[in-house]
């Protein structure tokens, strides 16, 4: 005996993934229930929760050498502001966003710094938040990355090698560059040399004088200063001593270029495992200069 029944046909269930979802970092087509874009890896959810608001996110960069500290940074900044009270507060969005806190803080709990981002696009911490500024009277909405160090080398010698990279740096509103300041004051000129590269590549994706990088913030952060108290005397004049050719780049391509020196350990210390190169580890946290930059670049993002 049959009775009546619905059953939905095949092709209406497809017709859900013939309306690509556009990614919100390189603009390539997706499915509807696709986790990372096929295209650079980015999280879909930052296309998804941007759709569902009037004010699409503003995108911030931070770049550097590998192992100059952007993770510890990062993650430094968020947890701060996250539990911040003050003047200046941030709101994770979505899930994800609390990975690269949750990573860092654990890691510093534990006596060690975290682990080095991988090469991987698809393994990368981004962070979507919603930073409120008492002089401003609309939030801000962010996407920051952890971007790797190696894969940032690796795209600005051979172009196009992580599209994520360029899709990002290219829609940025601004970037943080760190630099590692210690090594600069034992005279390693490579810090300078690798700064000066990331500068170059963002002239030559968007040398546009109104709109392109030659106008856009660009926060230059002496990181690791807490070994070289020198640097938190006077940032500028540290990079224009130690780091000359950033500082020259920075004045004759840049407006708006700042200086500024952040440390999250208070002191440092060697272990040295069984069999293994002695590896760097944090004898106590003490951060440093760690909002003042992003501060002064959330003030000049603009409209």
């Amino acid at each position: 005996m049959n009775r009546d029944a619905t059953i939905d046909m095949d092709s209406y269930r497809l017709a859900k993934y013939a309306v690509q979802v556009p990614c919100y970092v390189c603009n390539g087509g997706n499915t509807y229930d696709a986790e990372l874009c096929r295209h650079c890896f980015a999280p879909m959810a930052l296309a998804h929760q941007a759709n569902t608001q009037k004010l699409h996110p503003r995108m911030i960069a931070a770049i550097g050498p590998s192992g100059v500290g952007k993770t510890v940074y990062l993650g430094m900044l968020i947890d701060m502001l996250s539990r911040s009270e003050d003047h200046l507060q941030l709101l994770a969005r979505g899930a994800f966003s609390i990975n690269l806190q949750q990573a860092t803080t654990s890691a510093l709990q534990q006596g060690s710094f975290p682990e080095k981002t991988p090469n991987e696009p698809d393994r990368w911490n981004w962070v979507h938040c919603q930073v409120r500024a008492a002089k401003q009277r609309r939030p801000v909405e962010l996407i920051m990355p952890d971007l790797a160090g190696e894969a940032l080398l690796e795209e600005v010698e051979h172009p196009r090698t992580y599209e994520v990279i360029r899709s990002l740096l290219s829609k940025s509103a601004g970037v943080l560059l760190l630099v590692d300041a210690c090594q600069l004051h034992h005279g390693e000129h490579d810090q300078d040399y690798f700064a000066m590269k990331l500068l170059s590549y963002l002239i030559e994706l968007d040398d546009d004088p109104k709109l392109g990088w030659p106008s856009r913030p660009i926060a230059i952060i002496m990181s690791k200063a807490d070994e070289c108290e020198e640097c938190f005397l006077d940032a500028k004049a540290f990079a224009e001593k130690h780091a000359s050719g950033v500082w020259k780049l920075c004045r004759e391509r840049f407006r708006q270029a700042e200086f500024f020196a952040s440390g999250v350990a208070g002191a440092c210390g060697f272990w040295t495992p069984p069999r293994a190169d002695p590896v760097r580890i944090p004898l106590r946290v003490e951060p440093r200069g760690i909002i003042e930059p992003f501060e002064w670049l959330i003030g000049r993002l603009g409209g």
